[in-house]
């Protein structure tokens, strides 16, 4: 299944218009996010913020990631400071998976933004997080934090703004969006044999692994005739008529 390295800001001296800060927005963003990636199968890891964006650019080469995604919010600043408005997408220039991601993330944020015309995806050859890393990465900024009619959006709209951040990854990624619902633990119930999971919700999508009968598995959400599964540190597509919910 597709892994993400989840990126929010660790800048906490990013002052909000009204109250809070940048990281405290971008971490509460993040945790909205985690119940829209479990029920969607997608595997992620999180920067730790008592880490610069050095440490998190480390952590996430330091393993295999398909994306890095990046979760900022922008600043005017000088004459400009509480002038601007907008959503910015930053790839790289010399990743076509990197733009094809980043015109996905903003095309689903034009549906929940009030204006449309101001969410863009931009290249970086400047912005280390999107350069320096492994994997295919963009730094998302939500909006200028020091615009109140921005701020407002955002602090209102966290969770709509995490479904639709999650949405583009299940898009980018080609695998099915699961609105999350209850995390059920199940046992595996078949003949005795194996039980496949899969990578695809498809019987000719490749094995992960073999689930054993009676192993214990939780189950993060339901796409037709296809559980979610965790198993172990796997997750994939298991058929739920091999699966008894406890």
């Amino acid at each position: 299944m597709p892994r993400v390295f989840l990126s929010p800001s660790t800048q906490e001296w990013n002052k909000y218009y009204t109250s809070g800060n940048e990281e405290y927005y971008m971490n509460l963003l993040a945790d909205k996010m985690e119940p829209y990636l479990r029920s969607s199968g997608i595997e992620f890891t999180r920067n730790s913020p008592e880490k610069n964006v050095t440490g998190a650019i480390t952590d996430s080469n330091s393993d295999y990631y398909d994306v890095h995604l990046a979760l900022h919010t922008n600043a005017g600043g000088g004459e400009f400071a509480g002038k601007l408005r907008g959503i910015d997408a930053y790839y790289s220039p010399y990743s076509k998976l990197s733009n094809d991601l980043a015109v996905i993330i903003t095309n689903n944020l034009q549906n929940i933004y009030p204006l449309q015309n101001k969410t863009q995806a931009l290249p970086t050859t400047s912005l280390a997080e999107v350069t320096r890393t492994k994997a295919v990465a963009v730094l998302v900024e939500l909006g200028y934090h020091d615009n109140p009619l921005d701020e407002a959006w955002l602090t209102s709209n966290l969770d709509s703004i995490a479904r639709s951040l999650v949405q583009s990854l299940a898009d980018y990624f080609g695998i099915p969006f699961i609105e999350p619902g209850i995390i059920y633990q199940g046992v595996v119930t078949t003949d005795g044999s194996g039980l496949n999971l899969r990578a695809f919700p498809s019987m000719q999508s490749r094995i992960i692994t073999s689930i054993p009968n009676n192993a214990e598995v939780t189950v993060y959400g339901q796409y037709g005739n296809w559980y979610v599964v965790k198993y172990k540190d796997n997750i994939g597509y298991s058929s739920v008529d091999f699966i008894t919910l406890k």
